[in-house]
């Protein structure tokens, strides 16, 4: 899974967001290195819905312009917790073979 994937994914699971919504929620989440631009965004949207990750939850209309919120499906949910042990694996395998730090952290 690509990481602006995941983390368009894992900005829904504490409930349904419209596009803004996700990107700064997956900005935050990321820690800022998730940047995601609107083009990008509703592609993956729209990729994500074909493939029942996520569902259209509703639409509003505020000042003229439509927003759709979308919401993660079971589906959605199993492929964020695959990827977090595809992900935790990783590191396991990693922390075996050699001695990682975060640069700045006294050993």
């Amino acid at each position: 899974m690509r990481e602006p994937t995941y983390f368009i994914l894992t900005a829904l699971l504490d409930g349904s967001l419209h596009g803004y919504g996700i990107i700064k929620r997956a900005e935050e989440l990321s820690g800022g290195r998730i940047r995601l631009a609107a083009g990008t965004l509703y592609g993956a949207l729209d990729r994500l819905v074909e493939t029942g990750d996520i569902a259209v939850d509703r639409e509003e209309h505020v000042s003229g312009r439509r927003r759709r919120y979308y919401r993660i499906t079971e589906r959605g949910e199993g492929a964020v917790a695959a990827e977090v042990r595809r992900m935790q694996s990783a590191i396991a395998a990693a922390g075996t073979r050699a001695f990682i730090t975060a640069p700045g952290v006294a050993t």
